[in-house]
């Protein structure tokens, strides 16, 4: 399970091999993510990308982006993440010869692997390695982890330079679909948007976009474009702190202050006021 390396402070987090319950809710986070499907059903929502997972899929994530797996709960879920402070790979990648390993979060952002064969049981193995050090005690097994966690990071800077040079495929047509709308409303979601507009876009019924769209990701599409409003907003909020909340309101496409506010409180927790507030005190400590 998670595993945060003899209680040292760390910017390195493994789960390995988590079967337990999962939260279908979109989320982000500051540190990079490593994340390895072993088995089960699920469909990854990340930012513009919509993956229908099978065995042997490997996902990286800039954390920032809003994600959100969409899991069929009848099936056991099992999965491994790896999470870590891209900072602390400085020491690394300054080594004579070094390779800059985080290239592929830096300008892919989110990007899924699919490894079959001998490159699946590789990534399975060295997953499995960096668990055995994590579970041991001592700077050997200590610095064993980070070495295992290096070459985790080398085998998936050169599977991307493959996926990169064969191209995105899709499992189903469905998938395919489904994309071509997350797309659509990750250019447009601060616009005033309407199923009609989809329909016009896509040229398929607005009523098989919402069936396929519900179907795969779990959510309806204006679910997906309230949260992904929400997202922005906390992101503006973050990087303008000067912003008024009703600014912010407009600018990520709500017209109402009202439904804003009550929108944001349900998926944050807090109201814009007091979500902004906290913002402004963290960055001024």
């Amino acid at each position: 399970m998670f595993t945060n390396l003899h209680d040292r402070k760390d910017s390195l987090g493994l789960s390995y091999r988590n079967e337990g319950k999962v939260d279908s809710v979109f989320h982000s986070h500051a540190y990079y993510e490593i994340y390895y499907f072993h088995s089960g059903s699920c469909n990854y929502l990340i930012g513009g990308n919509i993956y229908m997972l099978q065995p042997g899929d490997l996902i990286l994530m800039n954390g920032m982006t809003l994600h959100c797996p969409k899991v069929d709960t009848a099936v056991p879920y099992i999965r491994t993440t790896v999470h870590f402070e891209p900072a602390a790979l400085k020491p690394y990648l300054e080594l004579p010869h070094a390779v800059n390993v985080l290239q592929p979060f830096q300008e892919l952002k989110n990007c899924r692997l699919t490894l079959r064969g001998p490159e699946k049981e590789e990534a399975e193995r060295i997953l499995h390695e960096m668990s055995i050090h994590g579970k041991t005690d001592g700077l050997i097994a200590y610095n064993r982890l980070h070495l295992a966690f290096l070459d985790l990071l080398y085998f998936v800077h050169e599977q991307c330079r493959r996926t990169l040079r064969a191209g995105r495929e899709f499992s189903s047509e469905k998938e395919k679909h489904v994309q071509r709308i997350v797309s659509f409303l990750e250019e447009r979601f601060a616009d005033d948007l309407h199923l009609e507009h989809l329909q016009k876009h896509l040229n398929f019924s607005k009523f098989y976009l919402s069936k396929i769209f519900k179907e795969i990701t779990g959510l309806t599409i204006f679910q997906f474009v309230y949260r992904r409003r929400i997202n922005e907003a906390k992101t503006l909020f973050l990087h303008n702190p000067g912003h008024s909340v009703t600014d912010v309101c407009l600018q990520v496409g709500f017209k109402h202050l009202a439904h804003f506010s009550r929108l944001f409180k349900q998926q944050v927790g807090l109201t814009p006021e007091k979500y902004k507030k906290t913002v402004r005190e963290q960055l001024s400590s």
